[in-house]
């Protein structure tokens, strides 16, 4: 297995400072983010590390150049935005930056790459899957003739107010991956495993590797807390962040020796990448770097040092 980080958490930082910090604190590999230039309000969001639009060969070179020579590696290429939406011309440009990514990837030779279903939050699965049995087998096809694989983060997006009820993500439970995987077999559609979802919504989250091996191309390691008092207060049907908090490796409720532990025996060797997602260390760019630096030191238990 690869250690690396999210770039997401050093939205200040361009390509090759990003690179730098892996390399002082010692990770292996970063996911880069591709948002399209521009903002957007959404937490972790509108990150621009790589530009996927107008990607040309110069590009390639420049950006190996500086793998290689800070000797990391870039895991995935991400981009999560809602290709579900209601909107159609809003969800037409989420589909066509997708493609640009898939094809930057491709062109660098990562030939993996990091997303969301989608969805539309006010409409139930059932409703919701003619639109994605129309989105995604044209994404996918196109992933799998440019030999990409695409990792389906497992977060429900289902925090907040705008994101009730439904979530913003279809592909957050073992059933509806057992049904995206029916209707589109493809061995490039898989996962990119975030253990920290299944904790909140009171699931087993070691079962998962183990009955979803093959479909495992991409790991974010990240932890969560489940507020007992909070929940006892206000219940299950609350806005899921009145009740839990995203938390650094080792300072919420996962047991990472029994999901490392399982990710080993069904022999994974792919890269395992910290998603900073704990308010308390946001305060500045210092404190960002201040939990790259103990999520290394924590996950390097279970990861140990390439040589």
């Amino acid at each position: 297995m690869q250690l690396g980080f999210v770039t997401a958490i050093l939205p200040d930082y361009d390509l090759r400072s990003v690179f730098q910090a892996a390399a002082e604190i010692g990770y292996d590999c970063v996911e880069v983010m591709c948002w399209p230039e521009g903002n957007d309000s959404r937490r972790y969001a509108g990150i621009t590390h790589i530009s996927a639009e107008q990607f040309t060969d110069s590009d390639v070179a420049t950006i190996s150049q500086l793998s290689d020579e800070f000797g990391i590696e870039i895991s995935a290429l991400g981009y999560y935005p809602n290709p579900l939406c209601p909107d159609p011309e809003e969800a037409g440009k989420y589909m066509e930056h997708i493609q640009k990514v898939i094809a930057a990837s491709g062109k660098l030779g990562i030939n993996r790459m990091n997303t969301f279903i989608g969805r539309d939050w006010k409409k139930s699965v059932d409703e919701n899957w003619p639109r994605f049995l129309q989105t995604w087998p044209e994404i996918i096809q196109s992933a799998e003739q440019q030999q990409v694989r695409i990792g389906i983060e497992n977060c429900p997006m289902s925090f907040t107010q705008d994101e009730w009820p439904g979530g913003k993500n279809l592909a957050c439970t073992p059933a509806i991956w057992r049904r995206m995987y029916a209707d589109i077999p493809s061995k490039y559609f898989g996962l990119n495993y975030d253990p920290s979802h299944l904790v909140w919504m009171q699931m087993d989250y070691v079962a998962p590797i183990r009955d979803f091996a093959d479909r495992i191309f991409h790991v974010h390691a990240k932890d969560v807390r489940v507020d007992q008092h909070r929940l006892d207060q206000v219940g299950i049907m609350a806005y899921p962040l009145d009740y839990h908090t995203p938390k650094l490796p080792g300072l919420g409720q996962v047991d990472w020796g029994s999901f490392f532990s399982q990710l080993n025996e069904i022999g994974y060797q792919g890269p395992v990448c910290v998603e900073v997602e704990d308010r308390a260390y946001e305060g500045s760019t210092e404190s960002c770097l201040a939990a790259l630096r103990q999520c290394h030191t924590y996950l390097r238990n279970y990861i140990p040092c390439r040589e």
